[in-house]
C-alpha cells in the first residue's frame, strides 16, 4: 500500500472515491511491492475519462527491455460515468482539486482512493495542527482520568 501522506496536511478533503487503475504487467508488480509514489500526483478529467498524472511507479526489477514500462506515464482511472461527471462538474464549479490519497490492492486488483479537495493556506494548516494537538491532549486526559477511577 502506498499513501500520499502530505495530502491530508495540504488539503481539506471534501469527498473520497475508489477507482480502479489501468496498469501494465510490470507496473502492477511494482505496486504489489509498495513502490508507487503519489507525492505530486493529481487527477484530471479529459474527454469524459479520468487520468492520473505524475505518479511514479518504478520499473519492476526483473522486467527489462520488452516487459518494462515508462514510470511516469499517465494512467487511466476506471470509474463509473456518473462519478466522472460529478468530478468534472465539481472541479469546474467549486474550484476543487482531485488528488490521490492511496494505492492499495483489493481482491488482487489495484485500487486508488482519490479525493475532491480544496487547498489549505499556511494558517489553515497551523490551525488544523493545533486542533489535532488539543484533541489528542483531551483524549489523553480522559484516558488517565478513567484509569484513576
Amino acid at each position: 500500500m502506498s499513501q500520499n501522506r502530505k495530502a491530508r496536511h495540504d488539503y481539506d478533503i471534501a469527498q473520497t472515491f475508489e477507482a480502479g487503475i489501468e496498469l501494465k504487467g510490470s507496473e502492477i508488480k511494482s505496486v504489489r511491492l509498495g513502490k508507487a509514489q503519489l507525492r505530486d500526483s493529481f487527477v484530471r478529467v479529459d474527454n469524459n475519462e479520468a487520468w492520473l498524472f505524475q505518479t511514479h511507479i518504478p520499473p519492476y526489477d526483473f522486467a527489462h527491455g520488452f516487459g518494462s514500462h515508462d514510470p511516469d506515464r499517465p494512467k487511466k482511472l476506471l470509474l463509473h460515468r456518473d462519478e466522472i461527471e460529478e468530478l468534472a462538474v465539481r472541479t469546474k464549479l467549486q474550484s476543487l482539486t482531485i488528488i490521490p490519497l492511496a494505492i492499495y490492492l483489493k481482491n488482487g486488483r489495484a485500487k486508488i482512493e482519490i479525493a475532491l479537495a480544496k487547498g489549505r493556506k499556511n494558517y489553515d494548516k497551523r490551525a488544523a495542527i493545533a486542533q489535532r494537538d488539543t484533541q489528542r491532549d483531551t483524549e489523553r486526559e480522559l484516558a488517565s482520568a478513567r484509569r484513576r477511577s
